[in-house]
């Protein structure tokens, strides 16, 4: 059964949620499952912008057929081309062999990568950056927001509605539960955490493309977003932009401390929470802790964009840095993490190794100061190395 959401008079969301997948993407865990966003217009002309996973396929042709109640459908508007937003262009064509693909030219290469369709010049309406599409009321325009973070990504603005159709932009891991404004929802205490873990772990590699794209919309009026995934935006979008403009720039959103520890027996994590109980002695509040070897890491990564020092501690193993830990501070060089003040503990009972290959790691990110003496433990924390942990918290304390 059809399951649509009104947006405006003449807009609604059709797509639907997965509450059973694992994995977004095969990577990062979604407990509370995802949205596929699709919206259609119904104008003089109709207009379908994007599709969703092939998963919630069923959903999304039922709520398609049941809005437009007998109308054909004239456009599909593509501004992503991943699979879980592209899977049903071929049945949409299918079904509605009549419509227009309105899309750009990259776009139009990757379709014909996805699909064996035989679609002519005839089928498309290929839009460069400032195009714009008239479908009776309303008016189409197209910016390009390349690297947002495919090559291909464009956004939709709806220049009568001032609606920015934002692909994944703006979007948040997690199911739709019913409302879908999200100033229906209590998104800072349930959703805010896991728009910024998706920000961070899709998109935060991406950070000038994002401001170049964030530029471009400070010059148009938004009242409405409409992501491809999560909430969508009608009031308070500053304070969300303004997210954006953070994590963008990489710019830590408090000034306080994530340790981040692996240990196998326990010594490690020792040193780790006395640094943490020192730091709180010290005056300094919303400390956070993780275990890298229970956590994903895309929480720590999340966290990581989050705070304004970091403290990493590790085991050294086969010589070189535990690897739970390893894989951590990989996924953040990947992630382009920067601005950071950063600290090191290691352990080594015999050959401390891993606090070096940590620091040659950590040394590549951008704009990023090492912060105090690295402390090597060796086996188990003895009086001397609560001092040594005593003085790395006086010199975090003393950066903030």
């Amino acid at each position: 059964m059809y399951n649509v959401k009104k947006i405006k008079e003449d807009l609604f969301w059709i797509g639907a949620n997965d509450r059973r997948i694992a994995l977004f993407e095969s990577v990062y865990p979604v407990p509370t499952g995802v949205s596929y966003n699709s919206y259609l217009l119904l104008d003089e002309k109709t207009v379908l912008l994007d599709t969703v996973d092939k998963s919630a396929s069923h959903q999304f042709f039922e709520n398609i057929e049941h809005v437009l109640n007998g109308r054909k459908l004239d456009y599909l508007v593509i501004n992503h081309m991943e699979p879980d937003h592209c899977a049903e262009i071929q049945t949409i064509v299918e079904k509605y062999p009549e419509l227009k693909i309105v899309c750009n030219a990259k776009t139009q290469t990757m379709i014909n990568q996805f699909f064996d369709m035989k679609l002519s010049d005839a089928n498309y309406i290929l839009v460069k950056e400032g195009d714009t599409l008239s479908t009776g009321k309303h008016i189409l325009s197209f910016v390009f927001a390349p690297m947002v973070h495919w090559p291909e990504v464009m956004v939709t603005y709806d220049t009568t509605d001032k609606i920015l159709f934002s692909a994944d932009a703006f979007g948040a891991f997690g199911a739709i539960d019913g409302n879908i404004f999200a100033d229906d929802v209590d998104f800072d205490g349930r959703y805010m955490d896991e728009a910024r873990r998706y920000y961070t772990n899709i998109v935060g590699k991406y950070g000038p493309q994002v401001q170049m794209l964030l530029k471009k919309a400070a010059g148009i009026e938004i009242e409405m977003i409409c992501p491809l995934h999560g909430y969508v935006w009608r009031k308070d979008l500053g304070k969300f932009i303004d997210k954006y403009q953070k994590w963008s720039t990489y710019t830590p959103e408090i000034n306080s401390v994530l340790i981040a520890y692996t240990s196998v027996y326990g010594d490690t994590q020792n040193a780790a929470e006395i640094l943490a109980g020192q730091l709180a002695e010290l005056g300094v509040k919303d400390i956070k802790m993780y275990d890298a070897s229970v956590t994903h890491p895309s929480y720590i990564v999340s966290d990581a964009f989050k705070y304004s020092h970091i403290v990493f501690a590790s085991t050294t193993y086969n010589n070189g840095i535990f690897v739970n830990m390893e894989n951590l501070l990989h996924d953040i060089l990947a992630h382009n993490l920067q601005n950071r003040k950063i600290a090191t503990i290691d352990n080594g009972s015999w050959a401390p190794t891993c606090g070096k290959a940590m620091i040659d790691i950590i040394s590549q990110l951008k704009n990023t100061e090492i912060v105090g003496q690295h402390v090597n433990i060796k086996s188990s924390v003895k009086t001397d190395k609560v001092a040594e942990l005593s003085e790395l918290a006086k010199a975090i304390k003393a950066s903030m």
